[in-house]
């Protein structure tokens, strides 16, 4: 066991061509573990339209799919997010003569009661990793908000409580998970991020942004990347840069995603102190994204809802030094004053708006230390590699089959 590949049923809630963290983590992990020499299954919800989807770039063979009957979840769900139907299927099916070492549960909920039930029937180990702060999303259910809240921490814990291990992002989640447990012998709790292919996204062609734009030749870019969520603070971010740019004419800012915060963001860049310094791109291709980025001087984020903050780790392997208020996930990615600048995060949004303006400005006026944190972004990026995110990963698989005692 300690020395043949393993055979590894991968279970997803989500996935590609729905572009999101946990689609693009979900990948990674599939592609990673056949590049290292391992078989995969991945089980994951039908796309709308038949045919293999199209990849997000992450490195690696595509694993064996077995595609489980699917539908569009409703609102407020985005559109393009399918969901897998609990029914009996051919892919349940051929999960049980794939005969897993083990399953890795890409979510809690119907994809991993799935995962439970096939680790049950095949003696399989089960892992999960947990990529979403899911409270974090309660404002979504209105008046249901605090009741569902309870419901979920129970719901989770005993979740967690039925797998051998439990992979967390994050060094926070990590910490939380643990002590909710409490003195638990298992699940195991490892800090594994999601690993990216740095090489690649180095090699990325930049855009040229001040040329698609009509923005002078000497503008000063920020980039942020990442759904338009109330969630993800994207329009603290927005009113920051606007007070930097009163500050620096110069700055001009591109937003790459979408989401249920774009109407009103769309109406705010419209107004006459960002008009024509702000450019929203909507969604795109993940690779087609990082060009973007690839072509700013700086990346800025505010999200208060990550695990680990992939896309952070993407900026730096892009050379951007990243400007990003404090929020779990950020510490795990940025080294404040090596590659970026990590502000501490106010109680009140206002507060919290001038101290993020105030770092972009900083950095804005600071070319020498701008190209400092720059360079230490690209050089140190390859602690983020995917080959050694997935060895890690491979090394928790075999702890969970190794035998009792």
């Amino acid at each position: 066991m300690v020395d043949r590949p393993l055979r590894v049923a991968v279970v997803g809630e989500s996935y590609l061509p729905y572009l999101s963290g946990v689609t693009v983590s979900t990948e990674t992990l599939a592609r990673g573990l056949r590049a290292a020499g391992h078989d995969v299954l991945l089980l994951a919800p039908r796309p709308a339209h038949d045919g293999e989807p199209a990849g997000a770039g992450a490195a690696g063979p595509a694993p064996t799919y077995a595609w489980l009957p699917s539908y569009q979840a409703p609102p407020p769900v985005p559109p393009g997010y399918r969901m897998p139907w609990p029914v009996p299927s051919a892919a349940l099916q051929r999960a049980r003569t794939f005969a897993p070492d083990v399953i890795h549960a890409q979510s809690p909920f119907v994809g991993g009661l799935m995962a439970r039930r096939l680790a049950q029937r095949t003696g399989a180990p089960l892992v999960f990793t947990h990529h979403t702060r899911f409270g974090d999303y309660r404002h979504y259910l209105g008046p249901l908000a605090h009741a569902a809240a309870r419901t979920m921490d129970a719901y989770l814990l005993d979740f967690w409580a039925g797998c051998a291990a439990v992979i967390a992002p994050g060094s926070e989640l990590a910490a939380e998970i643990s002590e909710r447990l409490g003195g638990r012998k298992r699940p195991l709790v490892r800090v594994i991020p999601t690993g990216i292919d740095v090489a690649a996204i180095r090699e990325l062609p930049p855009r040229d942004l001040r040329s698609e734009h009509g923005w002078p030749a000497d503008s000063l870019v920020v980039a942020s990347l990442g759904r338009l969520a109330p969630e993800k603070d994207v329009e603290l971010l927005v009113e920051a840069f606007a007070m930097a740019g009163g500050r620096h004419p110069r700055l001009r800012l591109v937003l790459v995603g979408s989401g249920p915060s774009r109407e009103r963001l769309t109406e705010r860049v419209a107004r006459p102190d960002l008009a024509g310094r702000v450019v929203m791109v909507g969604q795109l291709p993940r690779l087609d994204g990082l060009a973007v980025a690839h072509g700013a001087d700086i990346f800025a984020f505010a999200s208060r809802t990550e695990t680990q903050g992939l896309v952070l780790a993407e900026a730096l392997a892009c050379g951007l030094p990243v400007v990003a208020l404090a929020g779990p996930g950020v510490g795990d990615s940025i080294r404040p004053g090596v590659d970026g600048v990590v502000v501490p995060r106010p109680a009140q949004a206002a507060e919290a708006t001038e101290a993020l303006a105030r770092a972009i400005a900083d950095l804005a006026a600071d070319e020498p230390r701008r190209s400092a944190l720059a360079a230490a972004a690209l050089q140190g990026a390859e602690r983020f590699d995917v080959s050694r995110r997935v060895a890690a990963v491979v090394t928790l698989y075999r702890e969970v089959l190794r035998p009792a005692g």
